[in-house]
């Protein structure tokens, strides 16, 4: 793997990103989900992809996840989002790119779409979950911890062998971002990839985004038995198969 860097975005805030720099072509960039960081295998095979290709590659790590600075509990849609934008800004600058959004990140590549629309040249989602903290989240949450999280502030939610502190600022900072009643005109290419065992995201919302784009050359693919983050080696040369045929379209 090549070496990470950091942006500084702030006098407090320090962004992790991965990057392979090509001045004049096209990028990939790779936006993680929801508690997730750069060290896993999407990012090591789309970065291995690019090199092998000689396209542009950007990955960063959102405020409060893996190495960037910040408080997990501090962060929201709104800040991660402007995160990514500042990161594209910097690094990628005026070339063209396609978003690979996972889970959470398809949600922040989707709020991408009102700064970057000339430049994005396509969208891969991966298991995509826009709205997912008040529709997946907040909505199965007990009136007790409803309560608890307005009352406290936050609430530990016990997930597997995970525990999440999920703040009511994140919650209510959610409701700020819902992304599903908009229209996003972008001519470009758009392949949603799902799991149809996926028991975290229901492939419904890879629909629901592809509803999204009223003029994109759309596709959908469900791979059977997949899970959600769909990162054995078989279904990561599945996602680089669709993900190259993008780049064909577009170089």
């Amino acid at each position: 793997m090549n070496k990470f860097k950091y942006l500084k975005i702030s006098n407090t805030k320090k962004i992790r990103y991965l990057t392979n720099y090509y001045k004049k072509n096209l990028y990939i960039v790779f936006l993680h989900g929801f508690m997730s960081d750069l060290e896993g295998d999407k990012p090591k095979t789309f970065y291995k992809y690019c090199k092998k290709r000689k396209l542009g590659f950007l990955g960063l790590e959102y405020s409060g996840h893996g190495k960037s600075s910040g408080k997990f509990t501090n962060g929201n849609i709104s800040k991660w989002t402007k995160e990514t934008q500042t990161t594209i800004k910097k690094i990628v600058k005026k070339n063209n790119f396609i978003l690979v959004g996972s889970s959470m990140g398809s949600w922040i590549s989707l709020n991408q779409f009102k700064y970057f629309q000339k430049q994005i040249k396509g969208f891969l989602g991966i298991g995509s979950a826009p709205e997912f903290l008040e529709k997946l989240m907040w909505k199965k949450f007990t009136k007790k911890m409803k309560k608890e999280t307005i009352k406290n502030g936050i609430c530990n939610l016990k997930h597997g062998d995970y525990e999440y502190p999920i703040s009511y600022q994140l919650i209510k900072d959610g409701r700020k971002n819902n992304i599903l009643n908009k229209k996003l005109r972008s001519k470009i290419y758009v392949t949603m990839i799902h799991g149809s065992k996926d028991e975290v995201v229901p492939t419904i919302y890879s629909r629901k985004v592809l509803k999204l784009f009223d003029k994109a050359k759309k596709k959908l693919i469900i791979i059977k038995n997949g899970d959600h983050s769909l990162s054995n080696k078989k279904n990561l040369k599945k996602i680089t198969l669709e993900l190259n045929k993008i780049v064909s379209n577009i170089i």
